[in-house]
């Protein structure tokens, strides 16, 4: 469910006006300082790019919005197993498992990452998204940073607007990757199955950059750099060029079994549960200090377990 999804055009009576101003225009309901906190979250673009909500907009310049359900604090502390590589008085950096859903949602309303976080740290339901400031998919394993308080959450959610958060990742693809290429193309919801996203002529700007890391007989290991960061961004785009990735049920198509392989690694790819996706890697600016950190989270065991098994089929 959403609070508002739509998009705003403007026209010659509002133009001139900062964002803000523009949208409570539109949305007077809502107060100013509600939509200056969708808009420092995200969840507000102004022709396809997070601005500051003081930014100027003129006449044909579209806004959209994509505010999710609010939520009242229902959210409960819950005893969730998920490795904290990291924890200051301004930051969380975990490692999120698979299978961990990020925030409550329709068909997810307990058992998530925030009702994990609220149990060390309850104070994180004065925060917009309970502190979160990106996301993983459920079955996307590894590393995030979370804030805990509201100074270190609008640093950070800035960071990532002007693309300074830098996020590197790893995945096996299904199929051996020639050479390494930067993905420029745009993302938006499927315009049949609304569950999924699809590369699209109207979508959102999208860019991800990757490396051939390793080569095996019919997949590749490779590194993945995200410049922006859409729903399901990586999964989409390696599909797009027809190398999905390794388990993934929704972009990768029926369940590919490369002829000549052991009955050992038939059986490991047979058993993988999710796409083969890893978020190695995160650094960017610490809100207290202004430094630049950088944090790593290990490979999960069923990752490393079908490395090693397409390794012996080199």
């Amino acid at each position: 469910m959403k609070l508002i999804q739509q998009q705003i055009q403007i026209d010659a009576k509002t133009t001139g006006l900062r964002l803000d101003q523009a949208i409570h225009q539109q949305l007077a309901k809502f107060s100013r300082s509600k939509i200056q906190q969708w808009i420092n979250s995200g969840f507000i673009e102004l022709n396809q790019h997070q601005v500051k909500p003081k930014h100027k907009v003129f006449a044909g310049d579209v806004i959209t919005l994509d505010v999710p359900e609010t939520q009242k604090i229902f959210d409960q502390p819950e005893s969730i197993k998920f490795d904290i590589l990291h924890q200051d008085r301004d930051i969380f950096i975990i490692n999120k498992p698979a299978g961990l859903v990020v925030h409550p949602a329709a068909g997810h309303d307990s058992g998530t990452l925030v009702n994990g976080l609220l149990y060390h740290d309850a104070s994180l339901k004065q925060l917009p998204r309970g502190g979160i400031v990106h996301r993983l998919d459920k079955d996307t394993t590894g590393i995030m940073v979370v804030a805990r308080n509201l100074s270190a959450f609008n640093f950070l959610v800035d960071q990532i607007q002007r693309h300074e958060v830098k996020r590197e990742y790893i995945a096996i693809t299904q199929g051996v990757v020639t050479a390494g290429r930067t993905i420029d193309a745009a993302i938006n919801r499927h315009p049949v199955d609304r569950k999924r996203m699809a590369v699209r002529d109207d979508g959102k700007h999208a860019i991800t950059h990757f490396q051939v890391a390793e080569k095996f007989r019919f997949h590749s290991l490779i590194n993945v750099q995200l410049e922006t960061g859409r729903t399901h961004q990586i999964r989409v785009h390696l599909a797009h060029i027809r190398y999905p990735l390794l388990g993934d049920k929704t972009y990768g198509g029926r369940l590919q079994i490369p002829a000549g392989i052991s009955t050992n690694l038939e059986a490991e790819i047979r058993q993988f549960p999710r796409q083969a996706l890893h978020a190695k890697r995160l650094s960017f600016l610490h809100p207290e200090s202004l430094q630049l950190v950088e944090f790593t989270a290990p490979k999960s065991k069923d990752f490393e377990q079908m490395l090693k098994c397409l390794r012996t089929e080199k």
